[in-house]
């Protein structure tokens, strides 16, 4: 019984032990996208944050191409010690799996959930001069002419590409969808009334919402979002069912330590929860998720299995 007992507070002592020393060397944090995006923010954001508390570097490492996938692929072959860690989109955890054949990682399984960082809306916006005034409006449009009213995105199945798709279906339309290398090219051509609208991130677009060089006609998340109040809900407005949230996440590979991931996602949620920082993503569109890694994982199985019907019902390609 003795012997039981001090084995176990040995046991205890070193997962102790080993859960106060973490991290006792950098941590890369793997951004499977070039720098400057929504992704890359949140994964600084983060960093400095972890490096202020933990008293180690984060470092942010973008690997990008492929959608997001080589980036993932990196993080699926690194070893399991919460010293490699992946902030991503959604695209390599729910979507990209779908779109790219001969992916190097199984997204449910080779990828441990840590938390879903942020979520934000995508706001349905058409140039300021455009003739739709409301979702109602765009949808006579859309009726009038079958896919010819242009839709663009940042790139074939991207998130704001999707939306769209979503919407078609759900409203029993047709677009003509115009795919761009980027959300930036997009949103130029979108401006200069060059394509009639776009699915949009929040936090991309809404400078030029309070700016009124674009009109928002709808929002895709499941209530107002209160940065833009007077702006109603798809659903409000009819099209039921295509409620879409962009959001940011962290993983590790698969394995990690549970004393570790526990330990990075109080810490993730603390860093999120500062009131500085707190207000600073509110301010641009994001919502504090900051959920536990099984919340994680069953939010992640669902995105995996909506996309995935859409994308196959759908026929859509990442060519």
């Amino acid at each position: 019984m003795k012997k039981t007992l001090l084995g176990l507070a040995l046991a205890f002592g070193v997962t102790a032990a080993a859960l106060a020393a973490y991290p006792e060397k950098p941590v890369t944090l793997v951004v499977p996208f070039p720098p400057g995006g929504s992704t890359d923010a949140i994964a600084r954001v983060i960093g400095q944050k972890l490096a202020e508390k933990l008293g180690q570097s984060f470092v942010v490492d973008n690997k990008a191409g492929a959608t997001g996938t080589i980036g993932a692929a990196f993080v699926k072959r690194a070893p399991a010690d919460g010293y490699t860690l992946f902030v991503s989109s959604l695209g390599p955890f729910v979507i990209a799996p779908h779109l790219i054949k001969g992916v190097q990682y199984d997204a449910l399984k080779d990828l441990d959930p840590i938390t879903v960082a942020v979520q934000a809306p995508n706001v349905l916006v058409v140039p300021a001069n455009s003739p739709y005034k409301n979702v109602a409006d765009l949808l006579g449009g859309l009726k009038k002419n079958p896919g010819k009213v242009s839709f663009a995105s940042s790139g074939n199945g991207s998130s704001d590409h999707l939306s769209a798709e979503l919407f078609w279906q759900q409203s029993g339309t047709s677009g003509l969808h115009i795919p761009y290398k980027g959300g930036g090219p997009a949103i130029n051509d979108l401006l200069g009334a060059q394509v009639d609208a776009a699915f949009v991130n929040i936090n991309s677009i809404i400078q030029h919402i309070k700016a009124g060089k674009v009109r928002a006609v709808g929002i895709s998340s499941a209530q107002r979002n209160p940065l833009l109040p007077e702006v109603p809900t798809l659903a409000e407005q009819g099209v039921k069912g295509a409620e879409v949230q962009s959001w940011q996440a962290v993983a590790g590979p698969k394995g990690l330590p549970a004393d570790v991931k526990a330990k990075l996602q109080a810490e993730i949620k603390a860093a999120l929860n500062d009131p500085a920082v707190k207000e600073k993503l509110l301010a641009q569109g994001f919502e504090i998720v900051a959920n536990t890694p099984e919340e994680f994982a069953r939010f992640q199985a669902t995105e995996f299995a909506k996309w995935k019907n859409l994308i196959e019902s759908r026929k859509i390609t990442a060519d």
